[in-house]
């Protein structure tokens, strides 16, 4: 793709953007930036742009630089169907995301993790994987470091492994993944989706331009993923739990509580879970298909056990944050959907008080009543959706409503007794209050550190 003396506007300052605009700037393309936010609420980003030469139009989106432009590149964070961008594309303006506009220039395979819950830790963990089976990886996308970033680097490394939304699977329309992973559907974003089969769609378009050459990695549990796996030209590898919708595959994963069982050609390959540090059901599972998608791009057994004994998992995902007055404190700050908020809950059978809530995302809370009824001995909510959740959920368990992270933790404690577990889950995003899910994670572990 040429981009020299070509008009590039880019949509979004958020990193993607910042990264896209810097990359078509040095390739000595006109680029412009527009923002909706105010310069005052960009300060730290604008001195590396302006520096290079950069257009910034920020506070507003004129439509007039939309149809002006030969190419729109778009951030994640910012929705592909805003009226500019549809304006722009009736004029023929072609519009890319960030992630569909980098492939462009990536001539490495592509490992492509997409899913509800899981695809970080997934990520990470196939990265892992293949560094350990002596490949030199590229890890990055929707995790840490933008496409983008490592097209502008000059690449020079054997794999690209990357973390893909769905927000970004909405504009690509030629990105290749030579394996590409869907780990889970479930209700989420629905904000900015129609509905659930919209947004099922949407994770389906990471099979969209495989062939046979390739590999899906798939859930077999997910009815709705085993449907989009049959739109792909590529040779699917399931993974599953052992007696869980019927027999072990030929080709595949099978999960079993202290091993999973790979099966992709010749004699099974066992991987030894026992004392290694990702637990739970849904970590099996991440680890199952890591591991169906290292073999893949040719990791190694003994890279891929290696990385399973040594990985522990990533900050903000059920990480321990201490023991007070004995009670667990645990930090899973990135459970931002109601089934993150399920899977957590599973990891613990002893009387839990829950912090949940944020900005709303279209979830149901209600599903979550049965587990509630199990273990959460109270609830306490805050952000936005603090009515939403307490009205849902406010007959199956005592419910609190605090206005910050510091009341929140405090009102946790005082309900807390010896042997439960304090669990910060939100099941919301974090943009009411906080600029990721991040920032509202350490704000979590600053308040328990104020409690000892």
């Amino acid at each position: 793709m040429e981009l020299a003396q070509k008009n590039i506007l880019v949509v979004g300052l958020g990193k993607s953007g910042q990264a896209a605009a810097r990359f078509a700037a040095r390739q000595k393309a006109h680029v412009t930036v527009t923002d909706l936010n105010a310069a005052d609420q960009l300060t730290e980003f604008l001195p590396g742009l302006e520096d290079r030469g950069i257009h910034l139009v920020l506070g507003e989106h004129p439509v007039e630089i939309f149809k002006q432009a030969a190419l729109i590149v778009v951030s994640p964070g910012v929705p592909h169907t805003i009226a500019p961008l549809e304006l722009a594309r009736q004029a023929g303006v072609p519009v890319l995301g960030e992630l569909e506009f980098a492939a462009r220039f990536v001539r490495e395979p592509v490992v492509a993790i997409t899913g509800t819950n899981g695809k970080t830790t997934t990520t990470a963990l196939v990265g892992d994987m293949l560094e350990h089976s002596g490949k030199r990886v590229f890890v990055g996308g929707n995790i840490g470091n933008p496409l983008i970033d490592y097209v502008a680097g000059g690449g020079g490394a054997d794999l690209v492994v990357l973390e893909v939304s769905s927000f970004q699977l909405d504009t690509a329309s030629t990105f290749h993944a030579n394996v590409a992973v869907l780990l889970n559907i479930s209700a989420d974003h629905l904000d900015r989706y129609d509905d659930f089969a919209a947004y099922v769609r949407s994770k389906g378009r990471i099979f969209q331009n495989q062939v046979k050459a390739d590999t899906a990695v798939i859930n077999r549990m997910d009815p709705e993923i085993k449907k989009l796996a049959g739109t792909s030209l590529a040779r699917v590898w399931p993974f599953l739990h052992a007696g869980r919708n019927g027999s072990p595959p030929d080709t595949g994963a099978e999960i079993l509580t202290d091993r999973v069982v790979l099966h992709t050609g010749g004699d099974p390959l066992v991987l030894d879970l026992q004392g290694a540090p990702l637990t739970g059901a849904h970590n099996r599972e991440n680890i199952a298909a890591a591991a169906l998608a290292a073999l893949a791009a040719g990791g190694t057994a003994e890279g891929i056990q290696q990385a399973v004994q040594q990985f522990h998992g990533l900050a903000h995902r059920l990480e321990t944050v201490a023991t007070i007055n004995g009670v667990l404190y645990v930090d899973d700050s990135k459970g931002t959907n109601v089934d993150a908020v399920s899977r957590a809950l599973e990891a613990f059978s002893r009387p839990t008080v829950l912090i949940m809530g944020g900005r709303d995302k279209g979830g149901d809370y209600a599903v979550l009543k049965p587990q509630l009824e199990k273990t959460v001995k109270r609830l306490v909510v805050m952000g936005e959706a603090a009515t939403a959740i307490a009205a849902q959920l406010g007959a199956v368990a005592p419910v609190e409503t605090a206005v910050d992270m510091t009341q929140a933790v405090r009102l946790a404690a005082a309900a807390a007794d010896p042997g439960d577990v304090v669990l910060l889950s939100p099941a919301c995003s974090s943009f009411d209050m906080y600029d990721s899910f991040a920032q509202r994670g350490e704000d979590f572990c600053k308040q328990v550190g104020a409690l000892e």
